[in-house]
């Protein structure tokens, strides 16, 4: 139907182009209202003859219809496809630009997002052509049930219509130009309640004060009368401000003429530390619009926003906005709301407030384009919430603090901020409960401090208690801090209170990262990598569950530790506070079996790294404890048990500590390889005191004597010989009482080392000949090679004649294991036998293929072992070049590895030598490192015998020099 339009908001009516088109009878005009009416709907015949005759259709109605429809095809030239009969009724097809109350619609959508642009002149220009469609009721004239409420519907839009219309005029300042149209609508509609609210504003502003009251009184009066109702909240509120004449109802106060908003809380008086974080965000104020401060609770985040705010707001003359979003409480507030609430703040009043939140924001941000504000959103809880808040870009700053991490708010730059230092955290605490006072109890502040892990808020609130109690010492209120226990319920005074504090961040977070994190209390104060939710939740690791504890700045990411993890820790006081909500919702089985399986899994994990070792002659029969396997793996063996060196004597403390002797043994000599490769005998020892405690509790005769042939061997290590021999006897009673005859054979064999060490050789052999005997038994090939060359180096010592091929068989098993470490150990004690019977060559040829393998399996520390030999026998050859070279690597890895001891030989050992080659000053270098050391690691007996030879070759070097200057003396 090209050029043809229709016309409903008012008599039915056809226009082509600008002129209007005769369609026939008043009969047809009807007939085509009720087809508009439905347009682009089938229409049955006898709703068309109710519509046409009123309910009062004559016999030929039908016949009637047909030669209607046919009239209206013709004088509108429709083609069938335009206007259709289908079965007994019919269809026109209307496009929406050709029917003005489609096109009545789609103004007021422009207007209103015109409007949420921030474009009132446009809105009123949309609404204003609205307006003019209309001609009249819509559908006059026809007078079906359909028609009535399609009539009445429009009309409600036009009365908003309307309303909005005025509203833009009161936003523009256009006060006198609303007040007619107002009245007139108020006039016509005497109940609508938002045109009087309208009206009264409109004659307020227009200087007419007492019309505006007349009008409230009217609408009183009017709904009492017929309706026995009163006004409304919104004709009441404005009501109050035109009697107290609120400035927020003066249109020029909502154009930027008023005094400067002033909403920014007080600057805090004793604002301590934090000077990196205040230094950055100053910075960033200058350079971006929006900056968002993070960290855990408890940090100062307010704190910090306030005192920076304070510092700039001098070049913001517009002033601060301030908002608090509870974004951690249990329902965070709307934006919708806290937009009229700044809206207000700008001078909007609630009768010309926008319903929607998109209006609102387009509104607000119209306010301030033109202004230089700060603006302070408190507690954010997402960066949704927050976005409507914003500013334009151009003259305003944005300050948000939030306990999440808002990573998808567009050009934001976030200041993260952690506890006080140590020094900041008692200088806080000095201001707070008087300097004098924490003056004379230094030690105690300083406990106090520690005991509030450096947190602001702790420390406040410890620093207000002790305010308020003059009589207390400090010591009084360490010591009621020092109970982990009860440190949460100290740490409340007056509205502060650290758990409830904490008890706002877990508002947030799903049930799973709730649960992970009190869960997470019960491993300890150790850094913890990323798997070890997997366990403890009892499924694989979770990393959204972790993620949440971390935006939330419940869990911290510390590090990344040398194996690649990357390790997370609780604060102390957030540990407290998730064991005991732990303590508080989970019964003691499940949390005692989330505490298995994160054991179990570090049991398997640590075996899993030992394998990855060469194999280890410590390694006893293993126990029958559950193993957890992880979402992990160990790749480089070393570098995760440097990684979790601290970690797994938690864990065999943590396995203690629940009644888990099984795992805490076992999991303490699945270590013993990495121990014994660092020379870690203090770690070594202390784990395996930990568990052998807890074994002989439990009555775990497998797990003590494992433990005992574990502490046998440090003690050798440590030349702690009756010690050795004392575990050792009850390690081997211990295994006979089980059968053990591996675990047996290998405690026979480290006794027959206890007596080799006292130069006792025939007990050594006896022992070690029993111990071979068991070890073949138990198919322990390894210990066997070993316990072989034992035997020849024995024999060797003894004088015996076939004490190298004792060695050799040793060798020769090693070999066919294809145990390479093994086969380079006994390639070193070959080369003792091959130096003893003269053959040096061998002995060199034994030591380079013995460092060829340390090298290939990149074992440093027995190939520093090697190199050591090397640079003594070169020392003996008086090959300097090769001496110096392999003790100086030695001393290197020595050194790497906290081996002070074997450090300190390789110095003497060089020092020695050049001293003999007559290099005094290199000679003088490395006796004295040599003696620092001796007396670093508290053996003084050879620290002074290394003392002497350096004082004989300084007096040398003296004596020298006095006679080559006479006048040295």
């Amino acid at each position: 139907m090209p050029g043809v339009r229709f016309g409903v908001l008012g008599p039915v009516v056809v226009w082509r182009g600008v002129d209007t088109v005769e369609v026939g009878s008043g009969k047809c005009l009807r007939v085509l209202g009720v087809l508009l009416l439905h347009a682009n709907q089938r229409v049955d015949r006898q709703r068309i003859i109710e519509g046409a005759w009123d309910g009062n259709p004559p016999r030929s109605a039908v016949n009637l219809v047909q030669k209607y429809v046919g009239d209206v095809r013709r004088s509108l030239r429709l083609d069938r496809g335009s206007l259709q009969t289908i079965g007994t009724g019919y269809l026109l097809r209307v496009a929406p630009d050709q029917l003005d109350s489609d096109q009545f619609a789609s103004r007021l959508v422009r207007a209103r997002e015109t409007k949420s642009d921030g474009d009132l002149t446009a809105a009123r220009q949309h609404l204003a052509e609205a307006v003019k469609l209309w001609r009249g009721p819509a559908f006059s004239g026809i007078d079906t049930p359909a028609a009535t409420t399609e009539r009445a519907r429009l009309a409600e839009y036009r009365c908003g219509a309307l309303e909005d219309l005025s509203e833009l005029d009161l936003l523009r300042g256009e006060h006198a130009l609303a007040v007619p149209e107002l009245f007139r609508l108020a006039e016509e509609h005497p109940y609508r309640e938002r045109a009087r609210e309208l009206l009264m504003i409109a004659l307020y502003r227009s200087g007419r004060q007492g019309d505006a009251l007349a009008v409230f009184h009217d609408v009183r009066r009017l709904l009492a009368d017929e309706l026995g109702a009163d006004p409304g909240p919104g004709l009441r509120r404005v009501h109050a401000q035109i009697l107290r004449a609120d400035p927020a109802l003066d249109w020029v106060a909502t154009a930027g003429q008023q005094r400067p908003i002033a909403q920014l809380p007080a600057d805090i008086p004793d604002f301590t530390g934090h000077a990196e974080p205040l230094g950055e965000l100053l910075g960033l104020l200058g350079e971006r619009p929006v900056v968002v401060i993070v960290g855990a609770p408890g940090t100062g985040k307010s704190t910090l926003a306030v005192r920076a705010l304070h510092q700039v707001r001098d070049g913001y003359p517009d002033g601060q906005l301030h908002l608090d979003l509870a974004g951690t409480s249990e329902v965070p507030r709307d934006p919708a709301p806290m937009l009229a609430e700044l809206l207000r703040a700008l001078g909007v009043t609630d009768a010309v407030m926008p319903a929607g939140l998109h209006e609102r924001a387009a509104l607000y941000r119209s306010r301030l384009a033109d202004r230089r504000l700060l603006v302070l959103l408190d507690d954010a809880a997402c960066a949704q919430q927050v976005r409507p808040l914003l500013p334009p870009s151009g003259g305003c700053a944005v300050v948000i603090t939030s306990r999440h991490r808002l990573a998808d708010l567009a050009g934001a730059e976030h200041v993260e901020l952690d506890v006080l230092s140590p020094r900041d955290a008692r200088d806080l605490l000095a201001r707070i409960a008087g300097a004098e006072r924490v003056g004379r109890e230094p030690e105690a502040a300083d406990a106090i401090v520690e005991l509030c892990g450096h947190l602001p808020l702790a420390i406040r609130i410890a620093g207000a208690k002790l305010a308020g109690r003059r009589g207390w010492t400090l010591r009084v209120l360490r010591d009621r801090l020092e109970d982990e226990s009860r440190r949460l319920r100290e740490l409340r005074v007056g509205d502060l209170d650290v758990r409830a504090n904490f008890d706002l961040s877990l508002r947030q977070l799903p049930e799973e990262s709730v649960r992970a994190f009190r869960l997470l209390g019960l491993l300890g104060a150790e850094t913890l990598p990323a798997w070890v939710i997997g366990p403890l939740l009892g499924g694989r690791v979770a990393h959204d569950v972790l993620d949440a504890l971390v935006d939330a700045y419940l869990v911290r990411l510390v590090t990344t530790d040398s194996a690649g993890q990357p390790r997370y820790r609780l604060h102390d006081l957030l540990r407290a506070y998730a064991t005991e909500g732990a303590s508080g919702n989970y019964p003691v089985a499940e949390r005692r079996a989330a505490v298995e399986r994160v054991i179990s899994a570090w049991l398997a994990l640590a075996e899993q790294a030992r394998d990855l070792f060469y194999p280890s002659l410590f390694r006893p029969t293993p126990g029958r404890s559950p193993r957890w396997s992880p979402d992990h793996r160990v790749v480089d063996p070393l570098a995760w048990f440097d990684a979790e060196r601290g970690t797994l004597l938690r864990a065999i403390e943590l396995a203690a500590e629940w009644g888990f002797a099984e795992l805490a043994w076992e999991l303490a000599v699945a270590a013993v390889p990495y121990y014994d490769h660092r020379s870690l005998y203090q770690d070594w020892n202390h784990s395996h005191r930990l568990a052998l405690a807890a074994a002989t509790a439990a009555g775990d005769t497998h797990g003590e004597a494992a433990l005992l042939q574990g502490l046998g061997q440090v003690h050798i290590y440590l030349d702690e010989v009756d010690e050795a021999r004392q575990d050792l006897r009850r390690c081997v009673e211990l295994y006979r009482t089980t059968g053990d005859r591996r675990g047996e054979g290998l405690a026979l064999a480290s006794l027959g080392t206890v007596h080799r060490v006292r130069g006792e050789l025939d007990e050594a052999l006896a022992f070690d000949e029993e111990a071979l005997a068991h070890l073949v038994a138990a198919g322990h090939r390894q210990a066997e090679a070993q316990i072989r060359t034992a035997i020849g180096i024995i024999g060797f010592e003894r004088g015996s004649d076939d004490a190298g091929l004792w060695i050799e068989d040793g060798l020769r098993i090693a070999r066919h294991l294809g145990d390479r470490h093994r086969q380079a150990v006994i390639l070193r004690t070959l080369s003792r036998y091959h130096l003893g019977i003269g053959d040096t060559p061998a002995a060199l040829r034994d030591l380079t293929e013995a460092l060829t393998i340390f090298n290939e399996i990149s074992d440093e520390r027995c190939g520093a072992y090697t190199d050591q030999r090397l640079g003594t026998i070169y020392a003996e050859l008086g090959d300097r070049s090769r001496a110096e070279s392999a003790l100086q690597r030695a001393a290197l890895v020595f050194r790497l590895n906290g081996d002070r001891s074997n450090e300190a030989a390789c110095w003497q050992q060089l020092g020695e030598l050049e001293s003999e080659l007559g290099d005094a000053a290199a000679a003088q270098r490395h006796l004295g490192s040599a003696v620092e050391l001796w007396r670093a690691i508290d053996l003084p007996e050879r620290a002074d015998a290394v003392q002497a030879v350096l004082d004989a070759v300084t007096g040398d070097q003296s004596r020298r020099r006095s006679n080559r200057d006479p006048t040295w003396r």
